[in-house]
């Protein structure tokens, strides 16, 4: 059952999180949040875009693949891991010490977005898998994010 805590909480439960799953809607910020916990946890940064569901040129790993990636990830000791892929749940949340989720507005998620866009249209951003340039979003994926919960 989920349980919503305070922000002092949440910092002393972080501070003894050895694995931390952050979820939330594309373009809320969960990757570079991900990325700033593991930092300074000196926690390893795992993400399923680029570490699990992409391959060079934004084809997609098949569903076995990604699951025994995820699997072998899991095990892991110390780390923090960002994507809401629910498909991955049963694996991810039985070793999960804390979840995370970003919760934003439409419009924020959608800015995030754009603002990524801007920023990396073209190139393959940071957090992503090689050969996977960040494209112009599609009315899926804009309806994706509108429609996110």
């Amino acid at each position: 059952m989920p349980r919503h805590v305070s922000s002092e909480e949440a910092v002393s439960l972080l501070a003894n999180a050895k694995r931390v799953l952050v979820i939330g809607c594309s373009g809320g910020g969960k990757t570079t949040f991900s990325a700033k916990i593991a930092a300074c946890r000196d926690l390893e940064f795992q993400s399923l875009d680029r570490d699990v569901r992409w391959l060079p040129g934004w084809v997609e790993r098949d569903r076995a693949g990604q699951r025994a990636i995820i699997e072998k990830l899991a095990r892991r000791e110390r780390w923090v891991m960002d994507g809401s892929g629910a498909s991955s749940f049963d694996i991810r949340l039985v070793r999960t010490d804390l979840v995370l989720w970003v919760r934003v507005p439409r419009r924020v998620a959608l800015l995030g977005l754009f603002k990524r866009v801007f920023r990396y249209y073209g190139s393959v951003r940071p957090e992503m898998a090689e050969g996977c340039p960040e494209p112009l979003p599609d009315m899926d994926f804009l309806s994706y994010i509108w429609n996110f919960e």
